[in-house]
């Protein structure tokens, strides 16, 4: 799939509407914005993804869109055609390190600096978090176990889907 950031006046469009929306986005409780603006198979996409701490849900999506739709028309920075997509960073999205503790009781994935028992990746559900330590419980076929980790061997964290 060619992709291709699009530009008008010399300035790229999704820096403009970012200036635009993003304290719209913030006054609705978001703490993440992204903005791009491209040439996805023909078609010039909008795309706005948001984020808050808690799970988006449709009608967040929903609730966005007639804010910020509005806002874009107003400022008519796209003379062509297009498609607004707003969206979300999904089920599996990222966590912020510094905000484990708001994911406590959810299942997790984590990549770790330092492997436990040779594995870098453990999915579990989070059970606690303190400042130097979490603790997750992982499943080994029938059997649920507490594994302790240190957060400065954490990497990255995400959601995960339980299956």
């Amino acid at each position: 799939m060619a992709t291709l950031c699009v530009f008008y006046g010399g300035y790229m469009v999704s820096d403009q509407i970012k200036e635009l929306i993003s304290k719209k986005v913030s006054e609705l409780g978001y703490d993440y914005l992204d903005v791009s603006f491209k040439k996805e198979n023909g078609t010039l996409i909008l795309r706005i993804t948001v984020d808050k701490d808690d799970a988006i849900s449709l009608e967040d999506i929903v609730k966005v869109n007639e804010v910020i739709s509005p806002i874009i028309d107003e400022a008519d920075l796209i003379k062509d055609k297009y498609m607004l997509d707003v969206t979300s960073l999904g089920a599996e999205k990222p966590i912020k390190l510094d905000k484990l503790e708001k994911y406590v009781d959810k299942y997790i994935n984590i990549h770790l600096l330092n492997p436990y028992k040779g594995e870098n990746y453990l999915e579990g559900t989070l059970l606690e978090v303190s400042e130097k330590v979490i603790v997750i419980e992982l499943k080994d076929k029938a059997r649920k176990f507490k594994v302790s980790i240190n957060r400065d061997n954490i990497d990255k964290a995400r959601l995960a889907i339980k299956f």
